[in-house]
């Protein structure tokens, strides 16, 4: 393995991250079709990083059209989108009821 496999590597990992993080929970089929690479390779890189601890994945069924669809479901572990705009606060919420 050369050097520039591992940065290679490392490159994918970030992207796969990246994406994550700008879309949300994704099946690992459609961040394969996003990044352009193989549904195999996409699922390597995808267990590498649940390993490490910095995505969780799950198990996931889906039906689109009456079409069973079975991937791995991925998110990044422990991040929390901020606030849409326009929502009020729960004290606010409270108060008004």
């Amino acid at each position: 393995m050369s050097p520039f496999d591992s940065f290679s590597e490392y490159s994918t990992l970030q992207e796969i991250l990246k994406y994550l993080k700008d879309r949300g929970e994704k099946l690992d089929s459609e961040i394969a079709l996003a990044v352009g690479m193989p549904l195999d390779a996409v699922r390597r890189h995808v267990s590498e990083l649940s390993a490490r601890g910095e995505i969780m994945t799950c198990q996931s069924t889906r039906f689109i059209e009456g079409k069973k669809i079975e991937g791995l479901l991925c998110r990044i572990a422990g991040y929390v989108p901020p606030a849409a705009p326009g929502r009020k606060p729960k004290a606010q919420k409270a108060l008004a009821s």
